[in-house]
């Protein structure tokens, strides 16, 4: 079972209607109690990074998902949700994030590294490169074109967290994690079939309920 948070900042009907349409069960869920008692945390997120704290913080869900996290449980954020596993945001000020995944959430500049301008928000389809192609999450899933909505990109402090990126304006990290804690930058429930693919294998992490290793 994939409990999916709810804290009022979340596409909570696209997500549901993909893990419905993988054959995944789930839950909805604001309530601690009830979200403690499933396999698998799904965390959404569209919004404002200090907003989304804001609000974690005031359910008491803070905590609770780094406990979760710490127990080797399988947690998967998606977009602001992923930005959020992070250190802290510089959107708005600085402010803390769950600190589960090393690294800070800035804005893009831009500006690329040749001169060249780009349009910020980073929106649309953009294709996916592995760089730990034999990871759990992306069994089984090809190098193909995901759907990307945001302003802020993530400056990752240590390299085995990037497990696929794209490229706008510089290198986006796309899917993160270390061991049972992931993310993507894209919305996987929008993606078509490469998104699809890589909810379908949280899916099989949240069954077999431990670490997302490589498959070597």
């Amino acid at each position: 079972m994939i409990g999916i948070i709810d804290y009022g900042m979340g596409n909570l009907h696209s997500v549901s209607k993909a893990l419905e349409r993988l054959g995944l069960n789930y839950i909805i869920s604001d309530q601690i109690d009830e979200l403690n008692k499933v396999d698998g945390l799904l965390l959404p997120g569209v919004g404002a990074f200090p907003d989304a704290m804001k609000t974690l913080n005031a359910m008491k869900m803070t905590e609770f998902i780094r406990q979760w996290a710490e127990a080797g449980k399988p947690l998967l954020g998606i977009c602001l949700g992923m930005q959020l596993l992070f250190n802290e945001s510089s959107e708005h000020g600085s402010t803390e994030g769950l600190q589960l995944l090393p690294g800070r959430i800035e804005r893009f500049t831009g500006i690329d590294e040749s001169g060249e301008l780009y349009k910020v928000p980073h929106m649309g389809w953009n294709q996916l490169r592995f760089q730990q192609k034999d990871h759990a999450l992306l069994q089984n899933v090809e190098e193909g074109h995901v759907y990307f909505v945001h302003s802020y990109v993530v400056k990752h402090d240590e390299d085995d967290v990037l497990i696929a990126s794209s490229e706008y304006g510089g290198v986006v990290p796309a899917v993160v994690g270390r061991n049972n804690v992931l993310g993507t930058q894209f919305h996987p429930e929008k993606s078509s079939d490469v998104g699809m693919a890589i909810l379908r294998n949280f899916g099989k992490l949240v069954k077999q309920g431990g670490e997302a290793r490589e498959h070597v």
